[in-house]
């Protein structure tokens, strides 16, 4: 019987909502939630295997290249 009433209450409520006016509603939290944790999750793997990464930078090859093009002079007499 409460139940009842509880409907009969909540109905006059539910008139007074737009009809037109369209609402993610719960399934836009929920799949908004899962695509937010799926996203954090990634974010902690990568930050995981970019921490393991170690590379040693090489010198740039144009200052080798620079020395080694350089025209050898003749020697003056």
């Amino acid at each position: 019987m409460s139940a009842h009433l509880a409907l009969t209450q909540l109905v006059p409520l539910a008139k007074e909502l737009d009809e037109n006016k369209v609402t993610p509603g719960v399934l836009g939290f929920v799949v908004f939630a899962v695509m937010a944790g799926a996203v954090w999750l990634l974010m902690k793997s990568m930050n995981r295997h970019m921490g393991k990464v170690s590379f040693e930078e090489t010198p740039a090859p144009a200052a080798g290249a620079a020395q080694q093009s350089q025209p050898k002079q003749a020697p003056q007499e």
